[in-house]
């Protein structure tokens, strides 16, 4: 495949802050507590992009009936919300674009909030899908919600490409209205397990997993993956505050690394107060945790930090960087480019007249194309082909790419 080499144009800048309380555990005790020494990556600033990627402008001669409309639903609230908003500003930018250069074809945007929360989503996307304008949705962003959810697309014969969710079983439910827009655990735990023995050196990892359905199916394939290199396991809870116990093992543990699988709310309080507690290791986290706020939440303990995340680093994209920064005052946040790009599959199958539900589908399901972070061709479960996972760093305060990891 012929690639051009694209440069990045400007620097990751920082999200709108979301707080939390009581994040931050100031004790502090002196004391290496790592028995390796931190391996320091370089920052990458340019990316391979597909020279022929299909963009949401299409030939600008689309003609659609009036009233079509792309959903979508997941995060606009909530204590993860920013990964959701990263996620909606892609769609938004790909359908403004589509309905300035198709003057014949304008689809609308509606959005549906579930807070990210499984208990929460069933109201939303039942709303959605009753909407018969409602063609296709991007969405939903988080495991749990997906998982509560696909049902309910299924019977309404909905087609829904998530840019995020990633636990694996999500596919194996015979749905027929579910694409996953980037890989799942199975790929990204073993690079993560990968990234931490091999690229950071660490002989003894300690594995700490939240109670979501994401953060449970990532521990199990990226636990599974490190082997003999896994010294300690524990478990943290949703809206957890207090860490003081698990980091207390850790420190007792002296890994050189841990692997954090969870979402940022709580992933940056505990790395702080491991860092409050004299841990000098690496911190290493997903996607989950991957975002502007961990480091707004953490402070200057974020500075420890690398991730893994299946996800391109939108930033590096000159054009893309700059018209999203244009739109949300901000620079493109994790899986901003996914969800773009989700959004762009779908218009191009109602540039082609796939303007019902089935029809839509049907368009998706043979998809078979590249998008500006990937190629898009999807099996019969709904899983993508070939998908790569990137590593991240903190690094003087801002999330910065070092390249492929898997």
């Amino acid at each position: 495949m012929l690639r051009k080499k694209v440069i990045m144009g400007a620097a990751v800048a920082a999200s709108v802050a979301l707080f939390l309380a009581g994040c931050a555990n100031q004790a502090s005790t002196g004391g290496s507590t790592s028995s390796g020494s931190k391996v320091d990556i370089p920052a990458i600033t340019s990316i391979d992009t597909p020279k022929d990627a299909v963009l949401p402008a299409g030939d600008g001669k689309a003609t659609c009936p009036a009233g079509l409309t792309i959903g979508y639903v997941g995060a606009e609230t909530g204590p993860n919300a920013q990964l959701g908003i990263n996620i909606y500003n892609g769609i938004q930018l790909a359908i403004d674009q589509h309905n300035e250069a198709n003057k014949g074809c304008q689809v609308a945007f509606k959005k549906f909030d579930t807070e990210g929360d499984p208990n929460k989503a069933t109201g939303p996307v039942t709303q959605a899908v009753n909407e018969a304008d409602i063609v296709g949705v991007v969405g939903l962003p988080f495991s749990g919600e997906s998982k509560a959810t696909g049902n309910i697309f299924e019977q309404q014969g909905l087609v829904h490409i998530t840019p995020s969710a990633t636990n694996p079983d999500l596919t194996k439910n015979g749905w027929t209205t579910f694409f996953r827009g980037l890989g799942n655990d199975a790929v990204q735990g073993p690079a993560a397990a990968k990234f931490l023995t091999g690229k950071l050196e660490a002989k003894k990892v300690y594995l700490v997993q939240d109670d979501s359905d994401y953060g449970i199916g990532l521990a199990t394939t990226t636990s599974k993956a490190l082997g003999d290199a896994l010294v300690g396991t524990d478990k943290v809870t949703t809206g957890q505050k207090d860490f003081s116990a698990v980091v207390s093992k850790i420190i007792n543990a002296k890994p050189d690394a841990v692997y954090y699988s969870g979402y940022y709310a709580e992933g940056a309080p505990f790395d702080q107060q491991l860092v409050a507690k004299g841990f000098e290791g690496t911190f290493v986290a997903p996607d989950g945790v991957k975002d502007d706020q961990f480091i707004k939440l953490a402070g200057d303990a974020s500075s420890n930090a690398y991730f893994t995340c299946p996800c391109i680093p939108g930033e590096l994209i000159p054009d893309f960087e700059k018209e999203y920064k244009t739109l949300a005052s901000a620079e493109p946040g994790t899986y901003s480019i996914e969800g773009y790009d989700a959004a762009t599959v779908l218009l191009s199958g109602i540039d082609q007249g796939k303007t019902t539900r089935a029809a839509l589908k049907d368009f998706v399901k043979s998809y078979d194309k590249d998008g500006l972070s990937k190629h898009y061709k999807w099996d019969s479960t709904g899983e993508l082909q070939a998908p790569t996972v990137y590593g991240y760093k903190v690094e003087n305060g801002k999330i910065v790419p070092i390249g492929t990891i898997g």
